[in-house]
């Protein structure tokens, strides 16, 4: 519970000087946002598991939920943020918290029953994902709003600490669920969860600004053509975007095969792709905690390509470390590859936020996640033809390749001149 203090705080308009020790509102973000994502990573070792055990589903139909979990981003990514620039963002946080507890909570019912389909399952994975688009958009535009400008390094640098410890928890939880409970059941917790978290939304205090009336706005496609063309026109953001969109194509690639390798390639056991996924949660922990520290000691556009020149490079181990003991190389380098990936969801996420102004911050965020998600569904199906044609070893190279190189791009843009924060243009 929090003190009358800190409410009369919120509610004075006085932004606080330690977000998690003074700011009741960011406290109930930080909370409902916590267990939205544990729950979300206990469904990423789950549904597969589901699909597997329960459907007898097989690589490709692994592969058609992985790409159905990304496709919504690329069918509704951009008209979102117009969407959500004609309302408060709030409301669309708590529903869609309440829609993905729904449709997750209807796959152990129909479980239970023993009427559920791998239709079902699909279907509630691409809903679920369309869900998760306007969230995502919703949440990256309402954080300014409720800290402050002057706030939202520390508050992405709290998110960020805290989405790769939910990952890390969330993943170890979803196998011990899984293991105990059996797949359907560890979804319960899913469930659960985003219910949770829809509570938690709900008790935030803070009012946001009136929007203009729906019967008044803009045609849509107009509001969604001059978001993209903001992003692309900026460029920071463009820079950014792109360089974003390339590194998880290329992490797609790695994490979509490197289970195939170890578990069907080499017949290795289950649980050295746990330890793989591990890794990476606490890599991008680690780079999250320290992200705000490297980008005031290297300058804040300088210390994404380095980072990035410094930590790419180790994904070339992954392919070729897979043989006896050599596997905890690979698991090891995978873990330095995401720290990359911690400090620029840190850094990434401040600069956009600073240099958009408020009118286009929905637009802008779905913009740059319709590019840097959408690639994912591109991603897996450019892994399964790569794996056919050259070979799961090879096709993981050619991942690793390319997240090696992905700090040439904002090493040619002007983001490699960026040593503080910029200001909205």
């Amino acid at each position: 519970m929090v003190g009358a203090g800190d409410v009369a705080a919120v509610g004075s308009g006085e932004r606080p000087r330690s977000l998690l020790g003074g700011h009741a509102d960011f406290r109930r973000l930080f909370t409902a946002y916590s267990l939205s994502q544990v729950g979300t990573q206990v469904s990423y070792v789950a549904v597969p598991v589901v699909a597997i055990e329960a459907l007898g589903a097989g690589a490709s139909q692994v592969s058609v939920l992985a790409f159905l979990g990304s496709l919504p981003f690329l069918l509704v990514g951009l008209q979102a943020g117009a969407w959500l620039e004609r309302m408060p963002r709030r409301p669309v946080l708590v529903v869609t918290d309440v829609v993905r507890g729904v449709l997750m909570a209807s796959v152990p019912v129909a479980w239970v029953f023993d009427v559920l389909t791998s239709a079902q399952l699909c279907l509630v994975v691409l809903l679920v994902g369309v869900a998760t688009v306007f969230f995502e958009v919703a949440s990256g535009a309402y954080l300014p709003r409720l800290v402050g400008r002057e706030h939202l390094m520390e508050a992405n640098a709290r998110l960020g600490g805290m989405f790769a410890g939910a990952e890390v928890a969330g993943r170890s939880i979803g196998g011990f669920l899984v293991q105990v409970l059996t797949a359907p059941f560890a979804i319960v917790v899913n469930a659960v969860t985003y219910l949770w978290s829809a509570v938690w939304l709900g008790l935030i205090r803070e009012r946001e600004p009136r929007l203009e009336k729906a019967g008044t706005a803009k045609p849509l496609w107009p509001e969604v053509r001059a978001g993209l063309g903001y992003v692309l026109g900026h460029g920071v953001l463009r820079s950014v975007s792109l360089e974003a969109s390339w590194s998880n194509f290329c992490l797609r690639i790695v994490i979509t095969l490197v289970p195939v390798l170890y578990v069907s390639a080499l017949h290795r056991s289950a649980s050295l792709v746990g330890a793989f996924l591990t890794s990476g949660g606490v890599g991008v922990f680690l780079g999250a905690a320290v992200a705000r520290r490297i980008g005031r000691r290297l300058g804040y556009g300088r210390a994404l390509w380095v980072v990035g020149a410094c930590c790419g490079p180790f994904a070339l181990a992954v392919p070729f470390a897979v043989d006896g003991a050599a596997v905890w190389i690979g698991i090891v380098a995978w873990a330095v590859v995401a720290f990359k990936v911690g400090v620029d969801n840190v850094l990434k996420a401040a600069i956009r936020q600073h240099v958009t102004s408020d009118g286009m911050m929905a637009r802008m965020g779905a913009t740059y996640r319709f590019l840097i998600t959408g690639v994912l569904a591109i991603g897996s199906a450019v892994a399964g033809m790569l794996a056919g044609a050259t070979g799961v070893r090879m096709a993981i190279l050619v991942g690793a390749v390319g997240l090696t190189g992905s700090w040439l791009v904002l090493f040619c843009s002007p983001v490699r001149r960026m040593r503080e924060l910029p200001g909205t243009e």
